[in-house]
């Protein structure tokens, strides 16, 4: 009976010996985010009736990691094979359904493959398979005279002649629930590694005469698993290069494709410009005609047209408005707001504040907790003090203030707007519009005065 229900079991228990790490595999990240994260966000594009997820190794660290509102847990106690790990979640199963099983551990793959594996399954046992370059380690997959699938042998039980075979098991498979609960039913572990393969549910499947029908992965690292730290460099870099090819069919200008990497959401406007080594992380938005200098890490953030990020600027969590200068080596903090034309310089840090159009701040600063208005100056070494080692204070800064270098606004305080505060001044109280403001020791000259001598042993 063809039903549209659909159960995805994604397989999230092995233990990742290969890894040589206390983290559990699928906590490893791939672009920014958990393996099974990935693995999810795939599962949940396929709008199922329901995710369940098979855990065991890390235990509720895996899934406090992960935890979303859409998922089923189910722990596997024992790891004894795939098949082993399916019947754990059975109990979870609406049998009036499809079953899809994922594999916690292959980030790769893209929810258009899984629509096309499920077209056939509400009838049938609906394989995914791959031609490996070097299938070593993979399930080969065994066809009968008419082409059809017959059956799946592992690596450690293959004929040295069926280890020659080329197209391989990915393991993922999609079913008619009320078959697979059954073939699950008659699983033994008359095997070389003594466990309950989910693959031989193949064998069966042709004995029922339900049919097995197949589709081939047309990219090998959509389906490619990860059990090494090899192997997740690996994938690493496919998904990058794939990033990569996204941004630049999208018309944007990669000074070198293999360096850059992508932990999130990106979103390009027109003649977009990224120069080597930078890394975006969460979700970066970038308008039109913005340039990015070599080596800045840009999280969370929006970035306006025109805007020119120099090299080894890191933005968080900041939103830079249009025609903007940032850099080299600036940093914009969460909370930090650039409304249009604004410049912040060399070793410049903002943080929570909101700095509007045509105001600059260009040379080793630090303005925290402040509203600085328009066309203000804030010259080299200022500070805002707005922390008294208990809570945060705001400074606020007129229109066309000019603050000298050197200065430090002790917070709370105003400046108000076309005020000057003189160099080298520690201000504590607010400043007048439109006048000189400082505060200096006198100036004096010791006559006589000498260095002191380093002392001789």
């Amino acid at each position: 009976m063809v039903t549209s229900k659909l159960n995805v079991v994604i397989l999230a228990a092995g233990k990742g010996t290969r890894m040589h790490s206390d983290l559990p595999k699928v906590l490893h990240e791939v672009a920014g985010r958990a393996i099974l994260s990935h693995v999810i966000d795939c599962a949940e594009q396929l709008s199922p009736d329901r995710i369940v997820v098979v855990y065991g190794f890390g235990g509720e660290r895996v899934r406090e990691t992960l935890a979303r509102p859409c998922l089923e847990w189910v722990r596997q106690a024992e790891q004894l094979g795939t098949g082993h790990a399916v019947q754990q979640a059975l109990p979870l199963l609406d049998e009036d359904s499809i079953t899809l099983v994922l594999l916690g551990d292959v980030p790769l793959l893209k929810a258009r493959t899984c629509k096309t594996l499920l077209k056939h399954a509400g009838k049938h046992l609906s394989l995914l398979t791959v031609e490996k370059h070097d299938p070593t380690g993979y399930g080969r997959i065994l066809r009968g005279p008419d082409g059809l699938v017959r059956a799946i042998v592992e690596q450690k039980d293959a004929s040295d002649e069926e280890r020659t075979i080329r197209e391989v098991n990915s393991g993922i498979m999609a079913m008619p629930t009320r078959h697979l609960v059954a073939w699950l039913g008659r699983l033994r572990n008359e095997n070389a590694q003594g466990e309950y393969y989910l693959t031989d549910t193949i064998a069966m499947a042709v004995q029922d005469g339900t049919g097995v029908v197949s589709e081939l992965a047309s990219d090998e690292w959509e389906v490619a698993g990860i059990n090494s730290k090899r192997d997740l460099a690996d994938v690493e870099r496919q998904y990058q290069q794939a990033e990569a090819l996204r941004l630049m069919q999208a018309g944007v200008t990669l000074r070198d494709p293999a360096r850059i990497d992508v932990r999130g959401t990106l979103k390009t406007g027109r003649d977009v410009t990224i120069d080597v080594g930078c890394i975006f992380e969460g979700n970066v938005e970038i308008a039109d005609h913005v340039s990015i200098g070599a080596y800045c890490i840009i999280r969370d953030a929006v970035l306006g047209e025109g805007t020119v990020i120099a090299p080894y600027s890191h933005i968080d969590g900041a939103s830079v408005g249009s025609h903007s200068r940032i850099g080299p080596y600036a940093r914009l903090r969460p909370g930090t707001e650039l409304v249009e034309e604004a410049h912040i310089g060399n070793f410049v840090e903002i943080k929570n504040s909101r700095i509007d159009v045509g105001s600059k701040i260009n040379h080793l600063s630090y303005v925290g907790d402040s509203t600085v208005g328009r066309d203000v100056n804030i010259g080299a070494g200022t500070i805002t003090c707005n922390y008294d080692g208990v809570n945060k204070h705001r400074t606020i800064i007129g229109d066309r203030a000019f603050i000298g270098s050197d200065t430090q606004l002790v917070a709370p305080v105003t400046v108000e707007a076309g005020a000057t505060i003189g160099a080298g001044s520690t201000i504590t109280k607010d400043a007048a519009a439109d006048t000189l403001t400082l505060s200096r020791s006198k100036q004096i000259t010791i006559p006589g005065w000498k260095r002191p001598e380093k002392k001789k042993d």
